[in-house]
């Protein structure tokens, strides 16, 4: 039994697992409690575990945790809560730029690294950024908007 020391959400977390290569997202999920982080693929393809490590957007699914030991990982749950969500996820709210809600968290978190690198992207770089948090529901038009208007480039 392996112990791994993770620093998640601002806190710091200790879990044991006796997979050596055990995906983050099933100790954000299983061990840690944080289910709003989905499992989608498996395969790193649809975006549904998107989390940030040391503030970049990465897939979940495919992420060893103890590659991640010592940095910063933040879920959707460390972004905002219901009574004081991240200005993205306010956004999102206002937009209804969810329908069905299972990609949500990842395309979130996803928007929330574009924004730190880029604060005011242009509509076609936040498509490329989102490219790859796919959403069966159709709601792509409706997010672009609410990334756009927290980035303050887009409609109000």
């Amino acid at each position: 039994m392996a112990k791994l020391m993770l620093r998640v959400n601002g806190r710091t977390r200790e879990v044991e697992s006796d997979d050596p290569d055990v995906p983050l997202l099933y100790v954000l999920r299983n061990d840690l409690g944080l289910t709003g982080t989905h499992f989608g693929c498996g395969l790193a393809q649809c975006g549904a575990c998107t989390v940030l490590v040391g503030g970049r957007a990465i897939r979940s699914c495919i992420t060893p945790a103890r590659s991640v030991a010592g940095r910063d990982v933040i879920t959707i749950e460390g972004l905002g809560s219901p009574d004081q969500p991240d200005p993205l996820q306010a956004a999102f709210i206002e937009a209804q730029a969810t329908q069905c809600g299972y990609c949500t968290a990842g395309m979130v978190v996803a928007a929330r690294a574009l924004l730190a690198n880029t604060p005011r992207p242009t509509e076609r770089q936040v498509r490329e950024a989102l490219a790859g948090n796919l959403c069966r529901c159709g709601s792509h038009a409706r997010v672009i908007r609410a990334v756009l208007k927290v980035a303050g480039t887009g409609a109000r």
